[in-house]
């Protein structure tokens, strides 16, 4: 019988090193290293971010369970926590799926717009958020704010840039911008044609915002833009594209969907601009790694 429980305690102690052991290869792996992973949840959006600090944000959350099979694979086993959820708006293929992570996962802080959606997802999302037993924090997003994700990477504002309440879910989307060194992702919603152009009227204006880094500007340029409205041709209009003039465009959508996502003229439109093209229906999910100079499509 002691034989038989020395080679238990000896069987515990060395799985426990072997976790700890994985705990530190993985903390190695990602010093100094960003991660933006843009999910393959079908139709609709997921982004998963990690900073170098190992601080981590989900923006949306696709249209339903998809979204913990996909977190699983970019997030260690042992990992029950995300510390800033983003809702870009409250339509069905971007918020179906936060339910289940906030039931899953520990989430410290969430940002919305606050524009209300037809979606019972939605509605079972604002209980669990506004339950006071779950301690989460929110706040209703606007131009000018910055999420500090720590060790050089932030998270800014650019849209809405006032109240949305009245606005259409579609066109209250929120729009950011992560910069990293020299690396920038700009993630649209589903933002419509016509709050792009509004985005770029802004930014010839020169305005930046007052509380980031440095006065870090808010300029549209990325390296990476995430096509707004799944690749629709709401979305994507020609000047809003040369004005952010991306090497990588993203086209988040589900294979063989009933709206035709992405639109051709859109898909024509990158090809004309030398744009990189990479999607979730043909591709599955996609991931970035930048050290701050380098990005490295996984």
């Amino acid at each position: 019988m002691r034989t038989r429980k020395l080679k238990l305690v000896a069987m515990i102690v060395l799985l426990f090193l072997a976790i700890f052991s994985f705990y530190v290869a993985f903390r190695e792996e990602r010093k100094g290293i960003l991660t933006v992973a843009f999910l393959n949840i079908g139709q609709g959006d997921a982004i998963f971010i990690e900073a170098p600090s190992g601080n981590q944000i989900l923006i949306d959350g696709g249209p339903g369970k998809s979204i913990l099979r996909e977190l699983s694979k970019v997030m260690p086993f042992y990992d029950r926590s995300v510390d800033v959820v983003l809702a870009t708006h409250a339509d069905q293929d971007h918020v179906g799926g936060l339910p289940d992570v906030f039931k899953k996962y520990k989430v410290s802080l969430f940002l919305e717009t606050g524009v209300a959606g037809p979606s019972s997802s939605y509605e079972e999302l604002e209980k669990i958020v506004n339950n006071d037993k779950a301690d989460i924090k929110k706040i209703i997003a606007k131009r000018g704010m910055m999420v500090d994700l720590g060790d050089g990477a932030v998270l800014q504002i650019f849209f809405p840039d006032r109240d949305p309440s009245g606005m259409e879910t579609n066109t209250s989307s929120i729009v950011t911008r992560l910069v990293y060194g020299e690396n920038e992702f700009l993630l649209t919603g589903d933002s419509p044609k016509a709050i792009e152009q509004y985005l770029v009227s802004l930014g010839s204006q020169g305005r930046s915002l007052t509380d980031a880094p440095k006065g870090t500007p808010l300029t549209l340029q990325s390296d990476v833009l995430k096509a707004g409205h799944h690749g629709s041709k709401t979305s994507s209009s020609d000047n809003f594209v040369r004005a952010v003039n991306p090497e990588y465009v993203v086209i988040s959508a589900g294979k063989d969907n009933r709206y035709g996502h992405p639109h051709q003229e859109v898909v024509d439109l990158f090809n004309k601009l030398n744009i990189k093209i990479l999607r979730t229906d043909t591709e599955g999910r996609i991931v970035f790694k930048s050290d701050g100079v380098d990005l490295e499509v996984k």
